[in-house]
């Protein structure tokens, strides 16, 4: 898996601030910070998909790094089906 989940971010953060934040990891192929369908704002999680799996794994180390003001949390993303 070369996705990570990414916890408790800051209400302005957006896709573009995950992306700049984890370009130091690795090559960020993907980005996105999941919206709340009724209320169009973050819901405090989103996603970063990177190019290998080591990127991936090097990206852990952002765990409880600041970013917008908040300690976010940083952990390999879990299939879907797993939920």
């Amino acid at each position: 898996m070369k996705k990570i989940f990414v916890g408790n971010l800051a209400w302005e953060t957006n896709a573009d601030d995950l992306r700049a934040f984890f370009a130091d990891f690795g090559t960020v192929i993907d980005a996105v910070v999941i919206m709340d369908k009724m209320t169009g704002r973050s819901r405090g999680f989103g996603f970063v998909e990177f190019e290998t799996e080591e990127m991936a794994q090097k990206a852990l180390e952002a765990n409880e790094k600041d970013l917008k003001g908040r300690n976010i949390n940083v952990n390999m993303a879990k299939p879907q089906e797993d939920r």
